[in-house]
């Protein structure tokens, strides 16, 4: 086997891996011919190694006992990632998983092109957390001993929106451009100048804020209501109401933080509140979720109708999984409603970054959309509404950012 360098974009939602290949960018197909793999992985119980991917989802689908675990990324940099928990029958850590997933990644890219991969150029966000210098730096070494760990012995990284950008030379228009890459975890901004010899780089920003944020604005919304979230509970000892605890509500309709929900203290809080919940029918759907771990549903439930109500006429969160006919309706302008401080915190971050490279919103003349959640409607109208004179062009919305490491490889195959 040659040795190569390959790009791989380790996404919160989705991963993919390419490299050069003659200098033309090659995708490597690491799951049954496909470009992208869900970044999500499966323990069972009782037999049978860890599953990713698409098999990891089909296994929590079709009812098999074990783990999921999906938003591995949003972990890194935070305590939680060295935690031990009992997982598919050891004790793993967040980080020895990602290792694992990268093992089976680098294993399969292997395979699917003949190459012997040493050397890695990785994608990471330009902040992995806002505003925190100590725990972004936390983040990368974490993601970096991870690569270590999973065979590999160069370890660079390259920020997504910057990769964006050297994929999007051609498709944006000869002058200032502006990448806008809103992916599973983060919102990634890059100003940008497109000429005949390439790109240039003016500025990159980036927020803690992508698609996992906006389901979990739609499930507190629209589904934790039916388990009862925003209810009262009665007092154990004299009059008055209390105000259900946020918590365990808010921990649910975030990915990464389900599986942790399954431990005894939260389940017996759970049943603790049942008995006192003046709607104890919605509290015990709390029960059911927490007891039959069928949180992942719910988050699978919530993100098909967000979907759905995204510039769409409306969807439906189903929910008869927990109790037969449960269902909540999403429309276009509950979705609105559920997500409209996000729209704020995205116009910010990208105001900030035209600032940091010196340019005003009318002097660009393409902005980029790249990222599965750059497909929400109110991104794309946000970026209108920043720049109005603007192109609004579509990069491959899943690949734009491994193309454009791919592309970043050959500056490091250059001898120094």
């Amino acid at each position: 086997m040659q040795d190569a360098i390959i790009a791989i974009d380790f996404g919160t939602s989705n991963s993919a891996a390419a490299m050069l290949d003659g200098g033309r960018i090659r995708r490597i197909p690491i799951e049954d011919g496909a470009e992208t793999l869900p970044t999500a992985v499966f323990f069972p119980i009782r037999k049978g190694g860890m599953k990713i991917g698409a098999a990891a989802a089909e296994a929590l689908i079709d009812g098999e006992e074990g783990r999921y675990m999906r938003a591995l990324k949003s972990v890194l940099g935070t305590s939680l990632v060295h935690e031990e928990r009992l997982i598919g029958g050891k004790r793993r850590t967040v980080a020895s998983i990602v290792t694992e997933f990268l093992i089976e990644l680098k294993s399969r890219a292997e395979a699917a092109t003949g190459h012997r991969f040493t050397r890695v150029l990785s994608g990471r966000p330009v902040h992995f957390h806002t505003r925190n210098p100590d725990r972004d730096a936390q983040a990368e070494a974490d993601l970096r001993g991870c690569y270590l760990a999973a065979g590999f012995t160069d370890v660079d990284f390259l920020v997504e929106p910057e990769a964006a950008a050297l994929a999007s030379h051609g498709l944006a228009d000869a002058g200032l451009g502006l990448i806008v890459d809103i992916g599973g975890g983060t919102s990634d901004f890059s100003v940008f100048r497109s000429g005949a010899d390439g790109v240039d780089i003016l500025a990159n920003h980036g927020i803690r804020l992508g698609g996992t944020d906006f389901d979990h604005a739609v499930s507190m919304a629209h589904a934790m209501p039916a388990l009862g979230h925003g209810g009262t509970l009665k007092r154990e000892m004299g009059t008055g109401l209390l105000p259900v605890p946020n918590a365990v509500y808010s921990d649910l309709a975030t990915w990464a933080r389900i599986p942790f929900l399954y431990v005894p203290e939260t389940r017996r809080m759970a049943q603790d509140m049942a008995k006192l919940a003046t709607d104890r029918t919605a509290m015990k759907r709390l029960v059911t979720v927490l007891d039959e771990e069928l949180g992942h549903e719910l988050a699978f439930a919530v993100e098909r109708g967000k979907i759905a109500a995204n510039g769409g006429d409306g969807g439906m969160i189903g929910m008869g999984f927990i109790e037969p006919g449960l269902k909540r309706p999403v429309t276009p302008e509950t979705l609105d409603a559920a997500l409209m401080s996000y729209r704020a915190d995205l116009l910010d971050a990208a105001r900030e970054t035209l600032a940091m490279a010196g340019v005003t919103p009318d002097r660009i003349g393409s902005v980029v959309l790249v990222g599965g959640s750059s497909l929400m409607g109110l991104v794309s109208s946000a970026a209108t509404e920043l720049c109005p004179t603007a192109a609004l062009k579509r990069s491959d919305a899943f690949t734009a950012v491994v193309d454009g490491l791919a592309l970043g490889t050959a500056r490091l195959a250059q001898p120094a």
